[in-house]
């Protein structure tokens, strides 16, 4: 009878903690219901998918932010044609896409043909790029229209890059009404800005690290150059390039900007810290202690 009773009540309280325990203890019947649901809150669902409260999955209050919500308007991509640079970074899973143009290419001994970039723009696809970005070229309307053109057809997360010339500027407007997406680059003035949106450039490239060579406070040419974006309440992102140091892309994301393209050199300095590799180190060799059997704890053998 005792082992019956036992099981019972076993059964019980996996099945209706709150429920159990108000019978248990004896509350009169008067309390009983309100007892029952303030014990439920502290139980909940444990009734209702007969699990034990040990074993039900928490449910969060509010559900976690999603990847792209965690990541906001960013966008960081790779500038560099070099392969051997890209199997060492891009499965860092930093880089939103890769960016060439004419001199990265011949610095990385690529060539510079619409078949070359097309096998590029594969490779960077086959890494898990949402967009590779690659330079017409021509010494005239036409031929970058044409070389274009071509580019845009490899694949529709190509990006066709056009300096900010006069011609490039036409190019550029005869490509995007085509429906080609374009990035106006070498801009260096803030008007520049202006003329990127006015013919549905996607993005605008300013040389940050240039600008500061003659002299100009590119930092503050930059963030005005994204002001004027905002304020012209366009979809065209400011894609801040030849950036020199991690710092500057620290300065400028905390005045707006959220679209960069870095050198190899710089995404290596972008995920590191002196003191961030020892506090690493510590934890290491913590963990080695204990896996060891010579656990410490605030500051005595264990």
């Amino acid at each position: 009878m005792r082992i019956f009773v036992s099981a019972f009540l076993l059964i019980s309280l996996l099945a209706d903690p709150a429920a159990c325990f108000v019978t248990l203890v004896g509350v009169r019947p008067a309390n009983a219901r309100q007892s029952a649901l303030q014990l439920r809150a502290l139980f909940p669902g444990a009734a209702a998918d007969k699990t034990t409260v040990f074993q039900r999955q928490i449910a969060l209050p509010e559900p976690a932010p999603s990847r792209n919500q965690l990541q906001g308007k960013s966008r960081i991509f790779l500038d560099t044609a070099d392969r051997k640079e890209w199997d060492e970074l891009l499965p860092l899973g930093l880089f939103y896409g890769v960016t060439t143009n004419p001199v990265l290419l011949e610095r990385a001994d690529q060539p510079c043909t619409i078949d070359g970039l097309r096998d590029l723009a594969i490779s960077a696809f086959g890494w898990g790029m949402q967009e590779f970005m690659c330079q017409s070229w021509g010494e005239n309307v036409a031929d970058l229209v044409r070389n274009g053109e071509q580019l845009a057809s490899i694949d529709p997360r190509v990006i066709v890059k056009v300096p900010l010339t006069g011609n490039g500027i036409q190019a550029a407007n005869i490509l995007s009404r085509q429906g080609a997406r374009i990035c106006t680059t070498a801009c260096y003035a803030p008007h520049q800005v202006v003329s990127s949106v006015a013919v549905g450039a996607e993005y605008v490239a300013p040389y940050l690290g240039r600008l500061i060579d003659e002299g100009r406070d590119g930092l503050e040419e930059v963030s005005q150059m994204q002001q004027i974006v905002d304020g012209m309440n366009s979809e065209t992102r400011v894609l801040v390039a030849s950036v020199r140091t991690a710092n500057q892309v620290a300065v400028l994301a905390a005045d707006g900007c959220s679209t960069f393209t870095i050198s190899p050199k710089v995404a290596r300095e972008l995920i590191g810290d002196d003191l961030t590799t020892k506090a690493a180190a510590d934890f290491e060799a913590a963990a080695a202690r204990m896996q060891n059997g010579s656990q410490r704890t605030i500051g005595f053998e264990m």
